[in-house]
């Protein structure tokens, strides 16, 4: 079991060895091409969180690219020795990939394409368009020479050479996306992210149509699911369900797939009980002092077949369950009923659901996830982009965050990166996703503020 903690949790992603890890295959009855799945390892304790002490550093921006809102002094909070600089400026930024010849590839789905940031030897990138014209470019990751793209609405394959993809080839298309005919405009997670297997699979990350949509469960190409995908023949099978909206996907270094999830807003409170002060029962009411800490974010460790609850069952990070002021613990958590799609049991037995390894505070909209090798005094872990809220009150902070890495387990979040909104709620930026550099240091993209930062420990 992992360390137990009362605090939210934080951001990973992927490098350009992703694909290189091993990740627990699925056995499917289409994509037998692709070998006996390989099971990652039982999970093991992972080390205690050692939370560094965080000071506030002005961000260094160069004044080629001080356009707003970095035209004016910024501060962010990193660990005691550590920098921050402006590396570059892609609007919109989104998902960051490494790239085998050490580049960084930013996905811009809001204008069709692909960014290819290229250092010099000083270490200052320039910055190119590497494909354009796509459909909601989100998820990237490589296999060997191969980069695969996930668009809104299909996956392809690149031939990736010299800082060029050439040979665009459809792996698998037709997914769900807001043109779907079948579902008229209407779709919330459109965007999609990939992860690479060590055998070589591809998993797929496909949204949920709306906040609460039991459909998607049954939708013939199942949404808020996560997907196996033979890279050869586009033969897939649904390897978990009930994944919400898994934006962060990334495999660790024994194999396993891990999801960070967006989960639900304005869940009903589940108990017959009061959770005000007017001594009422508040069964199935929706209580914005319930909704702003509940349900948790899960980051949970995917294996065949596994559920991860949505819309029948949430994760719940109280430790004593539904008394308003208790302490929250996210890590090895179980789920309850939710009230207002199951509030029988009928739909999903939450308790037989296996219990959500880590998670992060309700809201905290994690986007991008990696692990990194052994970043500076921190060690391997896990790099989680908090987005924050939009809707709770007072708002959940974006952040960089980091989950210590041990033998399959994940300890508790630190916060790598946070400073991006005062104390009124108002914010100048937004994390989105953070990856280990080639050269030690981490690239924090923000969609936001339209930049990429380079958060770089003591020399």
């Amino acid at each position: 079991m992992s360390p137990r903690r009362s605090l939210p949790v934080v951001a990973l992603t992927g490098l350009a060895g992703l694909a290189a890890v091993a990740l627990c295959a699925v056995p499917s009855t289409t994509a037998t091409a692709l070998g006996p799945p390989t099971l990652a390892p039982a999970l093991a304790p992972a080390a205690a969180p050692k939370q560094p002490r965080l000071v506030s550093v002005t961000v260094a921006v160069p004044s080629a690219i001080d356009a707003k809102p970095l035209d004016r002094k910024r501060t962010l909070k990193v660990p005691e020795g550590w920098t921050v600089s402006v590396w570059a400026r892609p609007k919109k930024a989104r998902l960051l990939t490494p790239t085998p010849d050490g580049r960084i590839l930013v996905s811009r789905p809001a204008s069709g394409t692909i960014t290819r940031l290229t250092p010099n030897k000083r270490g200052r990138p320039t910055s190119s368009t590497l494909l354009k014209g796509l459909r909601q470019p989100h998820g990237m990751a490589f296999d060997g020479s191969t980069l695969y793209v996930a668009e809104s609405n299909r996956i392809d394959a690149y031939r990736y050479a010299d800082g060029r993809a050439t040979g665009r080839r459809t792996v698998l298309g037709g997914l769900p996306d807001a043109k779907s005919k079948d579902l008229g405009g209407a779709y919330a997670h459109a965007l999609k992210s990939v992860a690479v297997g060590r055998d070589h699979a591809l998993y797929v990350s496909i949204g949920s149509r709306a906040n609460v949509s039991p459909d998607d469960r049954t939708a013939r190409l199942q949404r808020a699911s996560v997907l196996r995908v033979d890279p050869r023949t586009g033969a897939h099978t649904v390897f978990a369900r009930g994944v919400r909206n898994g934006t962060g996907l990334a495999v660790a270094p024994d194999g396993a797939l891990w999801t960070a999830v967006n989960n639900r807003d304005d869940v009903a409170y589940p108990y017959h009980r009061d959770y005000g002060t007017d001594g009422s029962d508040d069964y199935k009411k929706v209580l914005r002092a319930y909704v702003n800490d509940h349900p948790m974010e899960p980051l949970a460790r995917l294996t065949a077949g596994r559920d991860l609850g949505w819309p029948y069952c949430n994760p719940d990070p109280d430790v004593q369950r539904g008394v308003r002021g208790t302490a929250f613990d996210f890590s090895d958590r179980g789920f309850v009923r939710d009230v207002q799609t199951n509030a029988d049991g009928s739909r999903l037995d939450c308790s037989r659901l296996p219990k959500v390894e880590q998670g992060l505070g309700a809201h905290s909209a994690p986007l991008g996830l990696s692990f990194t090798a052994g970043l500076a005094d921190l060690g391997a872990g896990a790099l989680v982009g908090a987005h924050g809220s939009w809707n709770r009150q007072p708002p959940r902070a974006p952040e960089v965050a980091f989950f210590p890495y041990d033998d399959g387990g994940l300890g508790d979040q630190q916060t790598l990166v946070t400073g991006w909104q005062s104390s009124s709620g108002k914010r100048w930026g937004r994390a989105v996703a953070a990856v280990e550099g080639p050269d030690g240091a981490v690239y924090v993209s923000d969609d936001v503020a339209g930049a990429v930062y380079r958060v770089a420990p003591p020399r």
